[in-house]
């Protein structure tokens, strides 16, 4: 693929300085480890290498890692104030019923209480009953299960907000 088939968002992205870079990164996931393993490999040729660079370093994140990359998102239902792509990624809650918003906030509550952070879903595309149905279900994991389906999700995430800068919208 020649420069002029790059994709303009990772055309932007591969010129930026490491420290610009690094912190594009670090707003799409809080995990150190990840944003290094991204710009170690920089520069990509193709939206398509930038996606694999990602998912490899989700894959090699430790727990550690994984706590790390947890506590940048707010919890389900209360996205940041004033942050566009948190409004943007948790849609699903705006039609949502004060009765429901209480009980995803009740099960939320007991979600940290039990594994110590936050619920943490691919939001994007799903209803509040969805989010709700999930924690649900989740909450009676273990740990290690649990830790896993957090990985897998934030790698969704992740994979999103990666696509969000190849386009140039990040």
């Amino acid at each position: 693929m020649t420069s002029t088939d790059t994709p303009p968002g990772l055309a932007r992205f591969n010129a930026l300085a490491e420290h610009t870079a690094r912190a594009a990164l670090h707003e799409m996931c809080a995990a150190t480890a990840w944003a290094g393993h991204l710009l170690a490999h920089r520069p990509y040729a193709t939206a398509d290498d930038l996606y694999a660079a990602g998912d490899a370093a989700m894959a090699g994140l430790t727990a550690e890692d994984l706590a790390e990359a947890m506590a940048g998102h707010p919890p389900i239902g209360r996205p940041t104030p004033g942050d566009p792509v948190s409004a943007r990624e948790q849609r699903g809650m705006a039609g949502a019923s004060a009765e429901l918003r209480a009980e995803l906030l009740e099960l939320n509550l007991a979600y940290q209480d039990r594994f110590g952070q936050v619920f943490l879903i691919c939001a994007t595309g799903k209803t509040a009953a969805q989010m709700r149905d999930a924690v649900r279900e989740r909450i009676s994991h273990t740990p290690e299960r649990e830790r896993e389906i957090v990985r897998t999700e934030l790698g969704k995430i992740n994979r999103i907000r990666l696509a969000r800068l190849v386009e140039g919208d990040a």
